[in-house]
C-alpha cells in the first residue's frame, strides 16, 4: 500500500434511509480499493445472555454497540492491518461465531446509524455523509426489511420502533447531521450522491497510486 493515509469516509443515517445500500454500491463501484466495515456488525456480544433477555436490549443508543473494538479495527485498517470483524446474527439478536477478514485499502468506509456520534471516530474520517430520508419511508422499509429477512413479527418491530428506535433516533442519530460535510437524500437509490462520493474516493486513488 501507499504511504498516504487511506481516504476515510464515515456514512450515517436513521435506520432504512438507504445508507448501507449506498456504502454497498460504491464499495462495489471501487472494488477491491475498498475496505467496508459496517458498525451493526459491532453489537456488543451478549451471547451470555438468556435469548429473552436479548429482545429486551435497546439497540438503537450508543452503549448497544462495543465502539472499542470497532475503534481498534478501524485503527489497525489505517495502519495497514488486516483485521477479524465479527459477524451479528440478527435472528439470534447476538454475534456469529463466525468473523470475516477485512483488509486494509486506500479507501476506508465506515457506515451505521451512529458513526458520526463518537468523536473519536469523527476525527479519524476525511468525509462525513449523513443520509437522509423521510421518517415514514424509514418506517416502512425497516419493517418489510425486519419480517421478510430477519425473522421479526409485524408487532414486534412496531414495538420496537416506537419505544426504542425512533426516540433513539431523535437523541443519538439526527443530531449528528450537523457533524456531516454533505447530507445525501435518497441513500443508494440517489445516484448524483453515489457519484460524488465515488469522485472523491476516486480523486484520493488517483493521488495515492501517484505517490
Amino acid at each position: 500500500m501507499s504511504a498516504l493515509k487511506p481516504f476515510v469516509i464515515g456514512i450515517a443515517g436513521g435506520t432504512a434511509s438507504g445508507k448501507t445500500t449506498l456504502a454497498q454500491a460504491l464499495a462495489r463501484a471501487l472494488g477491491e480499493r475498498v475496505a467496508l466495515l459496517p458498525m451493526d456488525h459491532y453489537y456488543q456480544d451478549l451471547a451470555h445472555l438468556p435469548l429473552e433477555e436479548r429482545l429486551r436490549q435497546n439497540y438503537d443508543h450508543p452503549d448497544a454497540f462495543d465502539l472499542a473494538l470497532y475503534l481498534d479495527h478501524v485503527r489497525a485498517l489505517l495502519q495497514g492491518r488486516a483485521v477479524e470483524r465479527p459477524v451479528y446474527d440478527f435472528r439470534a439478536y447476538t454475534r456469529s461465531p463466525k468473523t470475516e477478514r477485512v483488509r486494509p485499502a486506500p479507501v476506508v468506509i465506515l457506515e451505521g446509524i451512529l458513526v458520526l456520534y463518537p468523536e473519536e471516530l469523527r476525527a479519524l474520517m476525511d468525509l462525513k455523509v449523513f443520509v437522509d430520508a423521510d421518517a415514514d419511508e424509514r418506517f416502512i422499509r425497516r419493517l418489510k426489511r425486519d419480517v421478510l429477512e430477519r425473522g421479526r413479527s409485524l408487532e414486534g418491530v412496531v414495538a420496537q420502533y416506537l419505544e426504542q428506535v425512533k426516540p433513539m433516533h431523535l437523541s443519538f442519530v439526527e443530531p449528528t447531521k450537523r457533524h456531516a460535510d454533505l447530507i445525501l437524500p435518497g441513500g443508494g437509490r440517489n445516484p448524483v450522491a453515489l457519484e460524488t462520493l465515488k469522485a472523491k474516493a476516486l480523486a484520493h486513488l488517483v493521488r495515492t497510486e501517484a505517490a
